[in-house]
């Protein structure tokens, strides 16, 4: 059976107007219909549920895709699901998961049957094979994240670099010079969006104020934690005083620890700020000020967006950023050399 790209291909048009012409949602000139009609007509072309859907009868269903791979730290990535269902429940929405590590398969095939009338794209990567799928498909499609090639799409994240920025800002406003970045494993710098972007603004940040800035990933094998007490033995012993941490919780301990095994105190003796964390920084044993990432501040504003989209209210394309935002748990003081 002929699907609807060949039908657009053969009448020399998009696929949307094939199917602003079928479902007569939009006004289509005479001529277009004339070549649209001649060659569903010539490939013998049946509108699927997906046309069905345009001309009106939805399937109020929101298709979420989030590959689920070896790497994937599930907490996290779980809470933007559940984010996305609650957004669009509040429209009576349900939502449909597709986890394939090979993203795209599910992609297409929701789209192509017309099982769903929109789709959530989550755990986005900086080259991701989602991006020209959905350039192509009908069905409106939102990012959760911000991919390298982003232009004519419909992107909503945090604001990682500006994040980053303000956990510096913090840092150098109370008198730290030397500040190290603890982020992800280094897979997470070529899979995922955010990671990077965490990693350039920090480093851009302690340039243009005048700090010296030092990265270090969990690298090697085996557990976070003690990955993430060697990054942190390394940096403390080249000298930072503050410590901002990008990365799981099970790194966010590790780190902790290594600085109770130094004997050394938060905020006395070094300072600490998480940034783009979702879960709750306050219930470590010593709470950290944090620069949060909220899932349900992300994934509101992509449902509001993909219904807009169905409705035919086509938003302008393009990344919608979140403003981030410091809370302050007592973790940033001046160091040592500074206070005393």
């Amino acid at each position: 059976m002929a699907k609807i790209h060949e039908v657009a291909k053969a009448a020399g048009v998009s696929i949307s107007t094939v199917s602003y012409a079928l479902s007569g949602k939009r006004p289509v000139a005479a001529e277009t219909r004339r070549r649209i009609e001649a060659a569903v007509a010539e490939l013998d072309y049946r509108p699927n549920a997906g046309a069905r859907m345009l001309a009106g009868n939805r399937t109020h269903i929101l298709a979420v895709t989030e590959p689920l791979r070896a790497d994937t730290h599930a907490p996290t990535h779980m809470a933007f699901v559940l984010a996305t269902a609650i957004a669009a429940r509040r429209s009576d929405y349900d939502v449909l998961l597709l986890t394939d590590e090979q993203a795209s398969a599910g992609m297409h095939r929701v789209a192509a049957s017309g099982l769903v009338d929109g789709i959530i794209v989550l755990d986005v990567a900086p080259t991701d094979e989602r991006v020209a799928l959905s350039r192509e498909i009908p069905t409106p499609t939102v990012f959760v994240g911000v991919p390298r090639d982003h232009e004519g799409l419909l992107c909503v994240d945090l604001d990682f670099e500006r994040a980053a920025d303000m956990a510096v800002e913090q840092l150098v406003a109370a008198g730290h010079r030397r500040i190290g970045l603890i982020g992800h494993a280094p897979p997470a710098y070529e899979l995922s969006n955010f990671p990077p972007r965490v990693r350039d603004g920090f480093l851009a940040a302690a340039e243009a104020r005048g700090a010296r800035g030092e990265f270090a990933m969990l690298a090697g094998e085996g557990r976070s934690d003690l990955r993430a007490r060697r990054a942190a033995s390394g940096l403390l012993d080249s000298g930072v005083t503050a410590l901002v941490l990008h990365c799981n919780d099970e790194a966010h301990n590790g780190v902790l620890e290594e600085i109770a095994a130094r004997g050394m105190d938060i905020p006395g003796d070094v300072s600490v700020i998480s940034v783009g964390s979702s879960f709750d920084t306050g219930g470590f044993a010593t709470a950290l000020s944090s620069v949060p990432l909220v899932p349900q501040e992300s994934c509101d504003i992509a449902v509001e967006l993909a219904l807009q989209r169905i409705d035919g209210d086509d938003p302008a394309p393009g990344v919608r950023l979140i403003d981030p935002h410091f809370i302050d748990r007592g973790s940033v003081a001046p160091p040592r050399s500074v206070s005393e």
